[in-house]
């Protein structure tokens, strides 16, 4: 990733975190939402999530739910990347027991200082909270049984080492359970170059075949991707900053140009 585009992330969802942490709404709004789809009770069961405080599910930024298909055992070690407010951290803590451990990691102080304290209101005792990249996971190798993410490896410019890194801490065996936002089919490129839909996980998405071809290049097999939702022109339009000016004849391009997906591989 790009200092630039770093940067720009980090502004962005750092400031979503303070509001979140001020009692404020999340950030999906008008054109500045951060994922199509990235509200807790569409995104898991009920069941799931319980009596979490609403604060913690108001900190959702997600746009599927991965933890239907990482299948956590009791035990499990795991490694959420780009945590932000925590709650696919604090749910797996539930999945895995006192026995097991999760790891969120996140590059952004803010989405961190908020993490820690939805887990502090979870009471959950069996999560740990990293500083730093997706690109450069500050963990040993084979370190972990499961690796997963939720709408996140979109907003990395350097993917393929994303997937060289998540092989890596994975242990023999281990398995991939990713939602990430794809491509489906040639979308225009002003689209492609515009800030607010980086940062909403859409300018980055991989082509489906793309995200494979990488995939299988780091190593992983057994690699299924599913197409959970697909987006209609009237959503990427919500989507579209004041920066990019689409005529109805290019929403109607990209009507379906993306949806979000639930990436599965192992090691």
């Amino acid at each position: 990733m790009s200092e630039e585009i770093r940067k720009q992330v980090k502004q962005f969802y750092g400031n979503i975190a303070k509001d979140l942490k001020q009692g404020k709404a999340s950030c999906c709004c008008g054109n500045s939402c951060c994922t199509p789809i990235a509200n807790a009770s569409l995104l898991y069961h009920p069941d799931l999530l319980g009596d979490l405080p609403e604060e913690i599910l108001m900190a959702s930024q997600g746009c599927a739910n991965p933890l239907v298909f990482a299948e956590l055992k009791e035990g499990d070690v795991v490694l959420d990347l780009g945590s932000g407010g925590g709650i696919d951290v604090i749910l797996a803590s539930k999945l895995v027991g006192p026995k097991g451990k999760v790891y969120g990691l996140d590059m952004t102080d803010e989405m961190l200082a908020l993490a820690e304290q939805n887990k502090s209101k979870a009471g959950v005792t069996n999560a740990e909270f990293l500083k730093g990249y997706i690109e450069d996971i500050p963990l040993p190798d084979g370190s972990v049984d499961v690796v997963i993410s939720n709408c996140v490896i979109n907003l990395s410019a350097d993917k393929e080492k994303v997937f060289r890194e998540i092989y890596r801490v994975l242990k023999s065996g281990g398995r991939v359970a990713i939602a990430d936002i794809v491509a489906l089919k040639t979308a225009l490129e002003d689209l492609r170059k515009s800030t607010e839909l980086l940062v909403s996980c859409v300018a980055g998405a991989l082509y489906v075949e793309d995200y494979k071809k990488l995939l299988a290049q780091a190593g992983f097999n057994q690699i299924d991707i599913y197409i959970e939702h697909v987006y209609t022109k009237d959503i990427i339009g919500s989507l579209v900053g004041e920066d990019v000016k689409l005529e109805p004849a290019d929403l109607d391009r990209i009507d379906g140009a993306f949806g979000s997906a639930i990436i599965k591989a192992a090691k």
